[in-house]
């Protein structure tokens, strides 16, 4: 009996994007996918996936985290590649695959990253701050 399961396409804001290069807590490619419609919530949760919101974060609606052991194919509407980071705020579809895990006795079923398209595109900002070279500073 198989275990593979249909993919899903499923649209959404992007935050946290790390498509092409591995995410520093999970050792893997992921991103958050927020502010899921109704229907969006329901078809994953049917797969057995989780969904969740968070009170200190209503931005993010309900929400999900993709991941992937390789780097996560990133277009536009057109089928081009996007190589640059995607910003926190773009908008777009992703296709994942529902997948099942084990870990130490604990099972669920995972959401892997597939592919993300994006509708509209918000240019990442490091969002580091400028700093100041006078050498007068400590």
């Amino acid at each position: 009996m198989s275990t593979k399961m249909k993919p899903i396409k499923v649209a959404g804001e992007f935050q946290w994007a790390n498509t092409a290069r591995v995410n520093d807590m999970s050792g893997k490619y992921q991103i958050d996918v927020c502010n899921l419609s109704e229907a969006a919530v329901k078809a994953i949760e049917e797969t057995g996936g989780a969904v969740r919101s968070r009170e200190d974060k209503p931005e993010k609606g309900f929400f999900f985290t993709a991941k992937s052991n390789y780097e996560i194919p990133v277009v536009d509407t057109a089928g081009n590649e996007i190589k640059e980071q995607i910003g926190n705020g773009s908008k777009g579809h992703i296709i994942i695959q529902p997948y099942p895990w084990s870990f130490r006795g604990k099972n669920g079923i995972g959401l892997g990253a597939s592919k993300v398209v994006v509708t509209t595109l918000v240019h990442y900002e490091d969002g580091g701050e400028e700093v100041d070279t006078d050498d007068d500073i400590l």
